[in-house]
Parts: C-alpha cells; structure tokens; sequence
C-alpha cells in the first residue's frame, strides 16, 4: 500500500455575508474574530492551512462584493470593491453555527486595521475555500514552522492531531507576550522564538540546528516569501523529497515581489 499520499479537494465557491458575533485580543498583535450568520451554512474546510477571502468596508464603509460570472468574480460598476485579504480559518464550529478568524495586527493595511476596530454587529465577506490540501496523516513526524503570521494554521493543525502523532513546532514572534497556550493531543515540541523589534533569522537557525529526526517527516513552512522559499531550498539540498514540504509565503517584505 503506498505511503504519504496526499489529497487534493475542490469545493463549490460561496461568497457569504458573515456578522461579527465575537472579539477577543488573545496576545498584543493577534485579535480573534468569531464570525456567524445563516449564509455560514454549508461552509467547508477541510485541512488546517486552508484559506479564505475576506472583504472588508471600502473607505466609503460599504461592503461591497463581486457577483461569480463566467469570467470568475465581477465587482459592480461605479462602486468601489471591498479590499480583499487570504485568511486561515482558525476554527469551524458546525454545530454553533461560527467560524473563528485570526488576525495578526501590524497596525497598517486594511485587515488589520478592520481587526483592531471589529466589533459585535459588523458585517464582512467571505469566499471560499477553494479548496484542501489535505496532507498525508501517516509520516512519524510532522514539523511546522512560521512565523505569528502561521500561529492560525499551526494552531488548528495541534488542535485536530490526534493522540499518538509526533509533532515539532518553530514558532517566531514579535515578543514574549506574544505566546499562544497551543492544545494538541499529539505528542509535541514547541519551541519559541522572539524577536523583539529586530529582524532575524531565527527560524532559519532553529531549522539548521534541529538534530536528526528519525523516520519519515513533513515539513511545513509558513512565513515571509523568500523566507519560506530559502528554507525549502535547504531542505531539498538535504534530500528531503519535494513532495514532504510544504513552503508557503503567507506575505511578502519587498511589496514589488513578483
């Protein structure tokens, strides 16, 4: 029987209206958003990492979102469209009707901006997920690695591991307050890493320095884009095989990246 084989799902999009029901700044740069309403019905994500659109209030405060034509998503005429972001779902509650949102604060930037503000009784957009990428649930051990920016994904990847899975978790933030209490039934290492106002490369030394690892393992990175690639490319010169990484650059430092 073949090992490690990921899956690959496709889902309906939905563009949704979503309210503010919740809001809770869990650390100094990271506000929780609990988002419900009845067009959250039928929403579906199926692995830790997937994303979906937000849209938020243009600067006239409306809301205003695209309607899916044949040539993919058509904003009206003589309006402003809604700024739009990529979002992990932190967490999907079928039953209570809620979809949970974080957002890292950077203090500029119209998600981040709208975070800070958010309260109960607003209104945003959703679209998506597209779709999963499910990875395979049977390598000995899985290593996430990111920055505040990943905290989302790897939070929900601990919370749906089940017990006897191995995981290793590098975590870089702003500062100490900047921790997050991470639950898991999984066997799990954190380590944390914290800048505190200074750009270093602390992620791509904890990588460097992390001691042999026995069996099989995935390797999940999220974080700036030349980060992510730089720390992917290491990893293949060491033999480990491109299907058993996944790097991802959750944002970009030079806005003129292509």
């Amino acid at each position: 029987m073949e090992r490690h084989v990921h899956q690959r799902l496709r889902h309906d999009v939905v563009l949704r209206r979503l309210d503010v029901l919740r809001v809770e700044r869990i650390t100094p740069h990271m506000q929780r958003v609990t988002l419900g309403g009845a067009e959250l019905r039928g929403f579906r994500s199926a692995a830790p990492d997937d994303h979906v659109k937000l849209f938020f209030p243009n600067r006239d405060g409306e809301l205003v979102l695209p309607r899916l034509g044949p040539n993919g998503p058509e904003f009206p005429a003589g309006r402003e469209p809604s700024p739009m972001r990529d979002y992990t779902p932190r967490h999907h509650d079928t039953a209570r009707g809620e979809l949970v949102v974080d957002f890292v604060l950077h203090g500029d930037g119209p998600a981040s901006c709208w975070a800070e503000q958010a309260a109960p009784g607003q209104c945003i957009g959703a679209g998506g997920p597209r779709g999963s990428h499910v990875i395979a649930s049977d390598f000995d051990r899985y290593v996430l690695i990111g920055d505040e920016t990943a905290l989302p994904a790897i939070g929900r990847w601990l919370d749906e591991m089940p017990a006897g899975m191995n995981a290793t978790v590098l975590v870089e933030i702003p500062g100490a307050a900047d921790r997050q209490v991470l639950f898991s039934r999984a066997n799990v290492e954190t380590h944390w890493f914290e800048r505190d106002g200074t750009q270093g490369e602390t992620l791509e030394h904890a990588l460097h320095g992390l001691p042999a690892i026995e069996g099989d393992c995935f390797w999940w990175i999220a974080t700036e884009s030349s980060r992510a690639r730089g720390m992917r490319q290491w990893l293949e010169q060491r033999g480990v095989p491109k299907d058993w990484i996944k790097a991802t650059g959750y944002w970009k430092a030079d806005p003129n990246e292509d």
